[in-house]
């Protein structure tokens, strides 16, 4: 069944997106072992915030509460790097594109009249400068907080591949991926 949101995808691209596609959600593939990768902690948030295992909550529910979802609109953002390595570079790149996934979030929101809607973005909720989490208080701001493609077990790779939208772009750049889920 064809979604009557094709205009979403070019006007998501007037947000600073450099691809964008809409998917219907049965087709995103959960997979345990992604979510697990969180557990090693590379990124250091790993327990320490409200969007990031373990709080976030456990793989099957998070799969069941994703599930529940009928359309996904899967946008990508694309940074140039000074130098492959350029920790500073992805690090900003990524705060950029945690401002175009709440744009593209509001945008969506306002446009359509969806209120069902679940955003997923990159990494740790960055709502507050410091998690209420590892303090053990409750979130201060449960509507607006954002939890990772990641954190759900979301393939990140294969879900691309489905929207023909590249995962590497190219030598020297950083591309991150958001996901919103929802009900028309």
């Amino acid at each position: 069944m064809k979604i009557s949101f094709d205009h979403l995808v070019d006007e998501v691209k007037t947000l600073n997106v450099t691809n964008a596609s809409l998917i219907d959600a049965s087709v995103i593939k959960y997979s345990k072992e992604f979510r697990q990768l969180c557990a090693q902690n590379k990124c250091g948030h790993y327990d320490k915030n409200w969007m990031c295992p373990p709080a976030v909550g456990a793989f099957e529910d998070l799969k069941e509460k994703a599930s529940r979802y009928k359309w996904g609109l899967v946008f990508q953002t694309v940074y140039k790097l000074s130098k492959r390595f350029d920790f500073e570079g992805m690090k900003d790149a990524a705060g950029i594109h945690e401002k175009v996934a709440r744009s593209v979030q509001h945008h969506m929101i306002d446009r359509t009249g969806i209120k069902e809607v679940l955003p997923l973005g990159v990494g740790p909720c960055k709502v507050c400068k410091k998690c209420t989490y590892v303090d053990g208080k409750e979130c201060l701001f449960p509507d607006k907080a954002m939890a990772s493609v990641e954190s759900y077990g979301i393939d990140v790779g294969n879900l691309l591949k489905g929207c023909g939208i590249p995962y590497h772009n190219g030598k020297n750049t950083v591309s991150y991926v958001g996901c919103i889920l929802f009900n028309k």
